[in-house]
Protein backbone atom coordinates (compact mmCIF):
# COMPACT_ATOMS: atom_id res chain seq x y z
CA UNK A 1 0.00 0.00 0.00
CA UNK A 2 1.43 3.35 -1.10
CA UNK A 3 1.27 6.38 1.73
CA UNK A 4 2.57 9.70 -0.34
CA UNK A 5 3.74 12.16 1.87
CA UNK A 6 2.96 16.04 1.26
CA UNK A 7 3.15 19.37 2.37
CA UNK A 8 4.92 22.14 2.63
CA UNK A 9 8.83 23.24 2.05
CA UNK A 10 10.66 22.32 5.18
CA UNK A 11 7.63 20.98 7.63
CA UNK A 12 9.41 17.81 7.96
CA UNK A 13 8.59 15.31 5.49
CA UNK A 14 11.92 13.41 4.92
CA UNK A 15 12.76 13.34 8.77
CA UNK A 16 8.95 12.25 9.38
CA UNK A 17 9.34 9.21 6.84
CA UNK A 18 12.40 8.37 8.31
CA UNK A 19 11.20 7.97 11.37
CA UNK A 20 7.98 5.94 10.24
CA UNK A 21 10.48 3.49 7.98
CA UNK A 22 13.35 3.42 11.01
CA UNK A 23 15.49 4.33 8.13
CA UNK A 24 17.97 7.25 7.09
CA UNK A 25 16.65 6.32 3.55
CA UNK A 26 15.73 9.90 3.04
CA UNK A 27 17.67 12.68 2.79
CA UNK A 28 17.49 15.63 5.36
CA UNK A 29 19.15 18.76 5.99
CA UNK A 30 17.77 21.95 7.60
CA UNK A 31 17.98 24.08 4.69
CA UNK A 32 14.26 24.18 2.94
CA UNK A 33 14.09 22.44 -0.78
CA UNK A 34 16.46 19.80 -0.53
CA UNK A 35 14.14 16.70 -1.48
CA UNK A 36 12.63 16.89 -5.36
CA UNK A 37 12.05 13.90 -6.66
CA UNK A 38 9.52 11.20 -5.27
CA UNK A 39 11.41 8.18 -2.98
CA UNK A 40 9.48 5.47 -1.50
CA UNK A 41 10.49 3.93 0.91
CA UNK A 42 9.64 0.24 2.65
CA UNK A 43 8.37 -0.27 5.91
CA UNK A 44 5.92 -2.37 7.63
CA UNK A 45 3.78 -1.79 10.54
CA UNK A 46 0.90 -4.65 12.44
CA UNK A 47 0.99 -6.74 9.44
CA UNK A 48 0.77 -4.69 6.78
CA UNK A 49 3.35 -3.13 4.36
CA UNK A 50 3.68 0.34 3.48
CA UNK A 51 5.39 1.79 0.53
CA UNK A 52 5.72 5.26 2.35
CA UNK A 53 5.89 8.14 -0.72
CA UNK A 54 8.67 11.21 0.61
CA UNK A 55 7.93 14.23 -2.05
CA UNK A 56 9.16 17.88 -2.11
CA UNK A 57 8.17 20.84 -0.36
CA UNK A 58 5.19 22.44 -2.55
CA UNK A 59 4.59 26.26 -2.51
CA UNK A 60 2.15 26.41 -5.00
CA UNK A 61 2.59 30.24 -5.26
CA UNK A 62 6.09 29.41 -6.60
CA UNK A 63 6.45 29.68 -10.69
CA UNK A 64 9.98 28.61 -11.50
CA UNK A 65 10.22 25.79 -13.42
CA UNK A 66 11.79 23.65 -10.94
CA UNK A 67 9.26 25.06 -8.41
CA UNK A 68 6.13 23.67 -11.02
CA UNK A 69 8.33 20.24 -11.41
CA UNK A 70 8.10 19.27 -7.97
CA UNK A 71 4.89 20.42 -7.35
CA UNK A 72 3.79 17.87 -10.55
CA UNK A 73 5.77 15.39 -8.77
CA UNK A 74 4.05 15.20 -5.65
CA UNK A 75 0.43 15.32 -7.80
CA UNK A 76 1.52 12.19 -9.08
CA UNK A 77 2.86 10.94 -6.01
CA UNK A 78 -0.80 11.42 -4.63
CA UNK A 79 -2.47 9.91 -7.78
CA UNK A 80 -0.80 6.80 -7.46
CA UNK A 81 -1.02 6.63 -3.42
CA UNK A 82 -3.74 4.83 -1.38
CA UNK A 83 -3.77 7.71 1.40
CA UNK A 84 -2.35 10.80 1.41
CA UNK A 85 -0.29 12.42 4.98
CA UNK A 86 -0.34 16.17 4.80
CA UNK A 87 2.54 17.13 7.83
CA UNK A 88 2.42 20.47 8.54
CA UNK A 89 4.28 22.70 11.11
CA UNK A 90 2.83 23.32 14.41
CA UNK A 91 5.20 25.54 15.36
CA UNK A 92 4.46 27.95 12.61
CA UNK A 93 0.62 27.70 12.77
CA UNK A 94 -1.77 27.48 9.87
CA UNK A 95 0.08 29.18 7.04
CA UNK A 96 -1.64 30.02 3.85
CA UNK A 97 -0.07 27.14 1.39
CA UNK A 98 -1.14 24.43 4.59
CA UNK A 99 -4.62 25.86 3.14
CA UNK A 100 -3.68 25.28 -0.37
CA UNK A 101 -2.37 21.90 -0.20
CA UNK A 102 -5.32 21.31 1.52
CA UNK A 103 -7.88 22.20 -0.94
CA UNK A 104 -5.87 20.11 -2.98
CA UNK A 105 -6.39 17.04 -1.06
CA UNK A 106 -10.04 17.89 -0.45
CA UNK A 107 -10.77 16.92 -4.09
CA UNK A 108 -8.75 13.54 -4.42
CA UNK A 109 -10.56 9.94 -3.96
CA UNK A 110 -8.46 8.62 -1.23
CA UNK A 111 -7.96 9.37 2.48
CA UNK A 112 -6.10 11.87 3.70
CA UNK A 113 -4.60 12.54 7.64
CA UNK A 114 -3.03 15.38 8.85
CA UNK A 115 0.46 15.25 10.87
CA UNK A 116 0.71 17.89 12.80
CA UNK A 117 4.91 18.03 13.15
CA UNK A 118 7.59 19.17 15.66
CA UNK A 119 5.29 18.66 18.51
CA UNK A 120 8.25 17.72 20.93
CA UNK A 121 6.94 17.89 24.33
CA UNK A 122 3.10 16.92 26.05
CA UNK A 123 3.11 20.75 26.30
CA UNK A 124 3.48 21.55 22.53
CA UNK A 125 0.06 19.46 21.96
CA UNK A 126 -2.13 22.11 21.92
CA UNK A 127 -0.48 23.63 18.89
CA UNK A 128 -2.01 20.42 16.84
CA UNK A 129 -5.95 22.21 17.56
CA UNK A 130 -5.62 24.72 14.97
CA UNK A 131 -5.32 22.54 12.18
CA UNK A 132 -8.62 21.33 12.78
CA UNK A 133 -9.22 23.96 10.61
CA UNK A 134 -7.89 22.38 7.23
CA UNK A 135 -11.23 20.67 7.19
CA UNK A 136 -9.50 17.44 6.80
CA UNK A 137 -10.22 15.70 10.29
CA UNK A 138 -8.20 14.93 13.74
CA UNK A 139 -4.88 15.94 13.66
CA UNK A 140 -2.50 13.83 14.48
CA UNK A 141 0.18 15.49 16.81
CA UNK A 142 3.82 13.76 15.82
CA UNK A 143 7.14 14.77 16.47
CA UNK A 144 9.86 13.29 13.73
CA UNK A 145 12.50 14.61 15.87
CA UNK A 146 11.56 12.67 19.17
CA UNK A 147 9.25 9.41 17.76
CA UNK A 148 6.46 11.18 19.65
CA UNK A 149 3.08 9.95 18.04
CA UNK A 150 4.40 8.47 15.24
CA UNK A 151 2.95 4.24 16.54
CA UNK A 152 -0.36 6.63 16.92
CA UNK A 153 -0.47 8.15 12.93
CA UNK A 154 0.83 4.31 11.53
CA UNK A 155 -2.17 3.15 13.87
CA UNK A 156 -4.55 5.68 11.66
CA UNK A 157 -2.31 5.12 8.54
CA UNK A 158 -3.74 1.58 8.60
CA UNK A 159 -6.91 1.99 9.87
CA UNK A 160 -7.95 4.42 6.92
CA UNK A 161 -5.59 2.40 4.37
CA UNK A 162 -8.66 -0.20 2.06
CA UNK A 163 -8.37 -3.76 2.91
CA UNK A 164 -5.36 -5.98 1.47
CA UNK A 165 -7.51 -8.72 -0.18
CA UNK A 166 -10.31 -5.83 -1.97
CA UNK A 167 -7.16 -4.79 -4.62
CA UNK A 168 -6.09 -8.42 -5.26
CA UNK A 169 -3.00 -8.59 -2.82
CA UNK A 170 -0.80 -12.02 -2.65
CA UNK A 171 0.51 -13.82 -5.80
CA UNK A 172 3.55 -15.88 -6.90
CA UNK A 173 6.84 -15.11 -5.93
CA UNK A 174 8.69 -13.39 -8.89
CA UNK A 175 11.86 -13.38 -10.57
CA UNK A 176 14.44 -11.09 -8.34
CA UNK A 177 14.71 -7.72 -10.02
CA UNK A 178 17.47 -6.43 -12.14
CA UNK A 179 18.87 -3.22 -10.40
CA UNK A 180 20.17 -0.81 -12.73
CA UNK A 181 22.00 2.56 -10.80
CA UNK A 182 22.53 5.73 -13.31
CA UNK A 183 25.56 6.81 -11.90
CA UNK A 184 28.19 9.83 -13.22
CA UNK A 185 29.13 13.76 -12.55
CA UNK A 186 26.21 16.05 -12.28
CA UNK A 187 24.41 17.65 -15.49
CA UNK A 188 25.62 15.09 -17.60
CA UNK A 189 21.82 13.47 -18.77
CA UNK A 190 21.20 10.66 -16.16
CA UNK A 191 17.89 11.82 -15.04
CA UNK A 192 16.61 12.47 -18.35
CA UNK A 193 17.74 8.63 -19.60
CA UNK A 194 15.62 7.44 -16.83
CA UNK A 195 12.63 9.33 -17.92
CA UNK A 196 13.41 7.99 -21.45
CA UNK A 197 14.38 4.51 -20.03
CA UNK A 198 10.67 4.63 -18.38
CA UNK A 199 8.90 6.42 -21.01
CA UNK A 200 7.29 9.12 -18.52
CA UNK A 201 8.70 12.48 -16.74
CA UNK A 202 9.07 10.26 -13.42
CA UNK A 203 12.28 12.18 -11.86
CA UNK A 204 12.33 16.57 -11.95
CA UNK A 205 15.01 17.09 -15.03
CA UNK A 206 16.91 20.68 -14.88
CA UNK A 207 19.36 22.53 -16.90
CA UNK A 208 20.88 23.20 -13.40
CA UNK A 209 23.81 20.73 -11.81
CA UNK A 210 22.98 18.84 -8.87
CA UNK A 211 18.88 18.94 -9.06
CA UNK A 212 18.98 15.43 -8.04
CA UNK A 213 19.49 14.87 -4.28
CA UNK A 214 18.37 11.42 -3.50
CA UNK A 215 18.60 7.97 -4.68
CA UNK A 216 15.38 6.55 -6.14
CA UNK A 217 14.44 3.54 -7.06
CA UNK A 218 12.02 3.37 -10.40
CA UNK A 219 10.69 -0.45 -10.92
CA UNK A 220 9.52 -0.65 -14.82
CA UNK A 221 9.35 -4.13 -16.95
CA UNK A 222 11.45 -4.33 -20.32
CA UNK A 223 10.84 -7.10 -22.56
CA UNK A 224 9.09 -9.32 -19.59
CA UNK A 225 11.58 -8.30 -17.19
CA UNK A 226 11.87 -7.09 -13.93
CA UNK A 227 13.99 -3.86 -13.39
CA UNK A 228 14.39 -1.38 -10.61
CA UNK A 229 16.38 2.12 -12.07
CA UNK A 230 18.40 3.97 -9.48
CA UNK A 231 18.94 7.60 -10.38
CA UNK A 232 21.07 9.05 -8.51
CA UNK A 233 22.78 12.62 -7.69
CA UNK A 234 25.85 13.36 -9.61
CA UNK A 235 29.11 12.54 -8.02
CA UNK A 236 31.89 15.47 -8.09
CA UNK A 237 35.42 15.37 -7.43
CA UNK A 238 36.01 14.45 -3.75
CA UNK A 239 37.75 17.87 -3.18
CA UNK A 240 34.62 19.86 -4.54
CA UNK A 241 31.92 18.27 -2.39
CA UNK A 242 31.86 21.21 -0.05
CA UNK A 243 28.38 21.21 1.71
CA UNK A 244 26.85 18.82 3.67
CA UNK A 245 24.10 17.93 1.91
CA UNK A 246 25.84 17.14 -1.08
CA UNK A 247 28.11 14.99 0.76
CA UNK A 248 25.36 12.80 1.76
CA UNK A 249 23.90 12.83 -1.54
CA UNK A 250 27.12 11.03 -2.76
CA UNK A 251 27.04 8.87 -0.27
CA UNK A 252 23.74 7.59 -1.29
CA UNK A 253 24.79 7.43 -4.45
CA UNK A 254 27.88 5.38 -3.77
CA UNK A 255 25.75 2.77 -1.85
CA UNK A 256 23.13 3.06 -4.84
CA UNK A 257 26.25 1.36 -6.68
CA UNK A 258 27.10 -0.98 -3.99
CA UNK A 259 23.49 -2.31 -4.45
CA UNK A 260 23.00 -2.65 -8.16
CA UNK A 261 23.78 -5.82 -10.43
CA UNK A 262 24.97 -2.86 -13.38
CA UNK A 263 25.72 0.54 -12.86
CA UNK A 264 25.58 3.18 -16.64
CA UNK A 265 28.18 5.41 -16.25
CA UNK A 266 26.68 8.38 -18.24
CA UNK A 267 29.25 10.78 -19.37
CA UNK A 268 28.84 13.87 -21.80
CA UNK A 269 29.36 13.24 -25.31
CA UNK A 270 30.26 16.48 -25.74
CA UNK A 271 33.06 16.41 -23.22
CA UNK A 272 34.19 12.59 -24.06
CA UNK A 273 35.38 10.26 -21.19
CA UNK A 274 36.82 12.62 -18.29
CA UNK A 275 39.14 11.72 -15.65
CA UNK A 276 36.55 12.22 -13.16
CA UNK A 277 34.27 9.33 -15.52
CA UNK A 278 37.12 7.12 -14.75
CA UNK A 279 37.21 7.75 -11.37
CA UNK A 280 33.47 7.42 -11.15
CA UNK A 281 33.73 3.87 -12.98
CA UNK A 282 36.30 2.90 -11.05
CA UNK A 283 34.11 3.50 -7.80
CA UNK A 284 31.49 1.07 -9.34
CA UNK A 285 33.61 -1.66 -10.69
CA UNK A 286 35.37 -1.86 -6.79
CA UNK A 287 31.59 -2.18 -5.22
CA UNK A 288 31.36 -5.37 -7.33
CA UNK A 289 28.35 -4.45 -9.89
CA UNK A 290 28.50 -4.99 -13.60
CA UNK A 291 29.49 -1.60 -15.66
CA UNK A 292 29.49 0.10 -18.36
CA UNK A 293 30.30 3.73 -20.02
CA UNK A 294 27.17 5.63 -21.86
CA UNK A 295 27.88 8.25 -23.93
CA UNK A 296 24.90 10.71 -23.37
CA UNK A 297 24.20 13.25 -26.00
CA UNK A 298 25.70 11.68 -28.58
CA UNK A 299 23.61 13.67 -30.96
CA UNK A 300 25.19 17.02 -30.69
CA UNK A 301 28.49 15.63 -30.26
CA UNK A 302 31.46 15.09 -32.66
CA UNK A 303 33.75 12.68 -30.96
CA UNK A 304 36.18 9.82 -32.38
CA UNK A 305 34.34 6.78 -30.59
CA UNK A 306 36.94 4.42 -31.34
CA UNK A 307 39.62 6.63 -29.63
CA UNK A 308 36.99 7.01 -26.34
CA UNK A 309 37.16 3.00 -26.60
CA UNK A 310 40.47 2.63 -26.75
CA UNK A 311 40.84 5.13 -23.67
CA UNK A 312 38.74 2.67 -21.95
CA UNK A 313 40.31 -0.14 -22.63
CA UNK A 314 43.80 1.17 -22.24
CA UNK A 315 42.88 2.94 -18.29
CA UNK A 316 40.08 0.40 -16.93
CA UNK A 317 41.21 -2.73 -16.68
CA UNK A 318 37.59 -4.50 -16.36
CA UNK A 319 37.17 -2.72 -20.03
CA UNK A 320 33.77 -1.84 -19.60
CA UNK A 321 31.92 -1.21 -23.13
CA UNK A 322 31.47 2.71 -24.28
CA UNK A 323 27.80 2.93 -25.74
CA UNK A 324 26.31 5.69 -27.17
CA UNK A 325 22.92 7.40 -26.79
CA UNK A 326 20.97 9.88 -26.72
CA UNK A 327 17.85 10.88 -23.82
CA UNK A 328 16.62 13.82 -25.89
CA UNK A 329 15.70 11.73 -28.98
CA UNK A 330 15.42 8.71 -27.63
CA UNK A 331 18.67 7.00 -29.87
CA UNK A 332 20.07 3.82 -28.67
CA UNK A 333 18.23 4.49 -25.21
CA UNK A 334 16.50 0.58 -25.96
CA UNK A 335 19.99 -1.27 -26.60
CA UNK A 336 21.56 0.23 -23.62
CA UNK A 337 18.67 -1.75 -21.48
CA UNK A 338 19.28 -4.50 -23.92
CA UNK A 339 22.64 -4.68 -22.99
CA UNK A 340 22.64 -4.33 -19.33
CA UNK A 341 19.99 -6.96 -18.83
CA UNK A 342 22.54 -9.37 -20.62
CA UNK A 343 25.13 -7.91 -18.26
CA UNK A 344 23.19 -8.55 -15.76
CA UNK A 345 22.58 -12.09 -16.72
CA UNK A 346 26.30 -12.90 -17.42
CA UNK A 347 26.81 -11.51 -14.00
CA UNK A 348 24.84 -14.46 -12.57
CA UNK A 349 25.14 -17.38 -14.90
CA UNK A 350 27.49 -19.76 -14.42
CA UNK A 351 29.94 -20.88 -17.70
CA UNK A 352 29.46 -25.45 -17.70
CA UNK A 353 32.78 -27.22 -16.60
CA UNK A 354 33.60 -29.00 -19.93
CA UNK A 355 33.34 -25.27 -21.81
CA UNK A 356 36.19 -23.57 -19.07
CA UNK A 357 38.73 -26.64 -19.23
CA UNK A 358 37.97 -26.28 -23.28
CA UNK A 359 38.99 -23.00 -23.37
CA UNK A 360 41.90 -23.72 -20.90
CA UNK A 361 43.60 -25.45 -23.32
CA UNK A 362 43.00 -22.86 -26.15
CA UNK A 363 44.75 -20.34 -24.10
CA UNK A 364 47.78 -22.60 -23.18
CA UNK A 365 47.76 -23.56 -27.07
CA UNK A 366 47.76 -20.05 -27.43
CA UNK A 367 50.23 -18.64 -25.07
CA UNK A 368 52.40 -21.06 -23.55
CA UNK A 369 52.64 -20.39 -19.38
CA UNK A 370 55.10 -19.38 -17.99
CA UNK A 371 58.43 -21.41 -16.22
CA UNK A 372 60.33 -20.80 -13.35
CA UNK A 373 63.81 -19.04 -12.69
CA UNK A 374 66.61 -19.95 -15.32
CA UNK A 375 68.43 -23.39 -14.27
CA UNK A 376 65.48 -24.83 -13.18
CA UNK A 377 63.13 -26.94 -15.13
CA UNK A 378 59.73 -26.22 -13.61
CA UNK A 379 57.07 -24.57 -15.84
CA UNK A 380 53.54 -23.32 -14.79
CA UNK A 381 50.74 -26.00 -15.96
CA UNK A 382 47.06 -25.25 -15.44
CA UNK A 383 45.34 -28.66 -14.89
CA UNK A 384 41.81 -27.61 -14.03
CA UNK A 385 39.00 -24.87 -14.33
CA UNK A 386 35.53 -24.94 -12.64
CA UNK A 387 33.38 -21.73 -11.55
CA UNK A 388 32.50 -21.47 -7.93
CA UNK A 389 30.27 -18.52 -8.02
CA UNK A 390 28.61 -15.73 -9.22
CA UNK A 391 27.64 -11.63 -8.86
CA UNK A 392 30.46 -11.50 -9.30
CA UNK A 393 31.26 -14.79 -11.45
CA UNK A 394 34.44 -16.58 -9.48
CA UNK A 395 36.80 -19.15 -11.10
CA UNK A 396 39.11 -21.60 -9.04
CA UNK A 397 42.04 -22.76 -11.27
CA UNK A 398 44.12 -25.84 -10.39
CA UNK A 399 47.70 -25.07 -10.85
CA UNK A 400 51.11 -26.93 -10.19
CA UNK A 401 52.82 -24.00 -8.18
CA UNK A 402 51.27 -20.86 -7.56
CA UNK A 403 54.74 -19.32 -7.35
CA UNK A 404 54.74 -20.08 -11.21
CA UNK A 405 51.98 -17.53 -11.87
CA UNK A 406 53.10 -14.02 -12.78
CA UNK A 407 51.04 -11.14 -13.02
CA UNK A 408 50.96 -11.01 -16.44
CA UNK A 409 49.93 -14.27 -17.17
CA UNK A 410 47.12 -14.00 -14.97
CA UNK A 411 46.25 -10.27 -16.39
CA UNK A 412 46.20 -12.48 -19.97
CA UNK A 413 43.95 -15.26 -18.88
CA UNK A 414 41.33 -12.81 -16.91
CA UNK A 415 41.13 -10.67 -20.46
CA UNK A 416 40.77 -13.75 -22.59
CA UNK A 417 38.16 -14.88 -20.40
CA UNK A 418 36.42 -12.10 -20.59
CA UNK A 419 36.81 -11.80 -24.49
CA UNK A 420 35.52 -15.39 -24.46
CA UNK A 421 32.62 -15.55 -22.55
CA UNK A 422 31.43 -11.24 -22.98
CA UNK A 423 31.85 -9.96 -19.72
CA UNK A 424 33.77 -7.06 -20.70
CA UNK A 425 33.28 -4.81 -17.46
CA UNK A 426 31.95 -7.31 -15.17
CA UNK A 427 34.57 -7.79 -12.09
CA UNK A 428 36.05 -10.85 -11.94
CA UNK A 429 37.54 -13.55 -9.17
CA UNK A 430 40.06 -16.08 -10.26
CA UNK A 431 41.91 -18.33 -7.48
CA UNK A 432 45.24 -20.35 -8.49
CA UNK A 433 45.17 -22.88 -6.38
CA UNK A 434 47.92 -25.13 -5.96
CA UNK A 435 47.55 -28.95 -6.36
CA UNK A 436 50.15 -31.12 -5.75
CA UNK A 437 51.61 -33.62 -8.85
CA UNK A 438 51.05 -37.43 -8.68
CA UNK A 439 53.99 -39.68 -6.88
CA UNK A 440 55.07 -42.59 -7.77
CA UNK A 441 55.82 -45.35 -5.50
CA UNK A 442 58.18 -44.24 -2.05
CA UNK A 443 57.48 -41.08 -3.10
CA UNK A 444 59.92 -40.96 -6.23
CA UNK A 445 58.60 -38.71 -9.37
Amino acid sequence: MKVAIVGYPNVGKSSLVNRLSESREAVVHERPGVTRDRKEVGTDWNGRSLSLIDTGGVDLDERDDLARQIQMQARAAVAEADLAVLVVDARAGVRPGDHDMADLLRRVSIPVLVAANKIDTAADLPLAAEFHSLGLGEPVAVSAAQGLGTGDLLDRIVAALPDESAVGAGGDAEEEPIRLAVIGRPNVGKSSLVNRFLGAERVIVSDLAGTTRDAIDLPMSFEGRALVLVDTAGLRRQGKVGESVEYYTALRSRRAAERADVALVVCDAADGVTAQDFRVAEMAMKTGCATALVLNKWDIADLDLDHERARVAQKLRLRPRVLTASAKTGRHVERILVESVALADRSRGRIPTPQLNRFLSELVAARQPPAGRRGTNQRLKLLFMSQTGERPPRFSIQVNSRALVTRDYAFFLENRLRERYRMEGIPLVIDFVERSERRGPRGRP
